[in-house]
């Protein structure tokens, strides 16, 4: 049979590497991580469906992040626990659930970026044009902005995937923590042109669109900011748009620097920590930067846990 044309259905995966003293300690802070991320974003969710005073187009928006979180922190951390257990050599995934996981997670960091960007749209209409806000956001645009920013990141994906999917492969291995793209046509032994122009250009357009949006939405609101004189105003402004670019910021630097150490394989393990950061950290960082700045949210976390405190007394 041609190499050319072999397809593996079962691939050993690299994984973490840890040592036999750090396996159990690892794995306990992975699983108190996950823990956390799942049950601080589902509290948010929840938080939000049952008080109606969050029916708001902010924190309805909002819900977009945290279901992302979800999607994103499961598609890693349950397979690498699961791994950091099991012995190197037999860290086995089939051809289909790597597909499947490489998908889900590139519409995680994609949907990330368009979220976002419509989670500052949001907060441009609130602060430069406050008077016109709720007939801005009504619960069409709110529809509109969420689907568009799922089904961007859904068809994308879909594409990039599709295009790695369709080669044939040689080889058996995946070099990374988990399954992603670049990953997966790195096991053809086929021509990758048209998977590297494709997914150059999707990365180009998806970051530029995302930064040249944020940047916009930021002008705007300090210039608003700038010539206002409400001081209360200002501060709240500030306030919430800090939040947004300190979740942006970490989410920026560690995909930058995943996608630069992708170009150097022999850097392979230096690629652990960022990987992991992304689909760790913003997950966890999330519901307590936008969580708690919500006043509404804010107070009724605060209501709940005084009164499970005086229920304990």
């Amino acid at each position: 049979m041609d190499n050319l044309t072999f397809r593996y259905s079962i691939l050993l995966m690299e994984g973490l590497q840890v040592t036999n003293l750090s396996t159990h300690l690892a794995f306990m802070l992975f699983l108190l991580a996950y823990i956390f991320i799942i049950v601080s974003n589902i509290g948010i969710l929840i938080q939000i469906s049952v008080e109606k005073r969050l029916h708001q187009p902010m924190h309805i928006l909002f819900c977009n992040l945290p279901l992302n979180d979800l999607l994103g922190t499961t598609v890693l951390l349950p397979h690498l626990m699961s791994h950091i257990l099991t012995d190197p050599s037999e860290r086995y995934i089939t051809y289909v659930e790597c597909a499947m996981q490489a998908f889900l997670g590139h519409v995680y960091g994609t949907a990330s970026h368009t979220i976002l960007m419509i989670m500052a749209f949001d907060r441009y209409v609130a602060i430069c044009n406050p008077l016109r806000y709720p007939t801005i956001m009504s619960n069409n645009m709110m529809v509109i902005l969420s689907a568009g920013a799922w089904g961007a990141a859904v068809v994308l994906v879909g594409i990039l995937i599709g295009l790695s999917v369709r080669l044939s492969h040689c080889r058996s291995v995946i070099q990374s923590l988990f399954c992603d793209n670049p990953s997966l046509f790195k096991l053809s032994c086929e021509n990758t042109m048209i998977n590297n122009v494709y997914g150059l250009t999707f990365t180009v357009v998806l970051l530029t669109s995302s930064l040249g949006s944020v940047v916009f939405t930021y002008l705007r609101i300090v210039m608003v900011c700038f010539k206002s004189k409400n001081k209360a105003t200002n501060s709240k402004a500030i306030k919430t748009c800090s939040a947004h670019l300190a979740v942006y910021i970490i989410m920026m630097v560690s995909g930058f620097t995943i996608i630069f150490l992708h170009r150097f394989p022999a850097s392979s393990e230096s690629r652990h920590l960022p990987s992991i950061m992304f689909h760790v950290i913003p997950p966890s960082l999330n519901p307590i930067i936008y969580g708690l700045q919500a006043k509404e949210i804010r107070q009724r976390l605060f209501k709940l846990f005084y009164k499970s405190k005086v229920n304990s007394v």
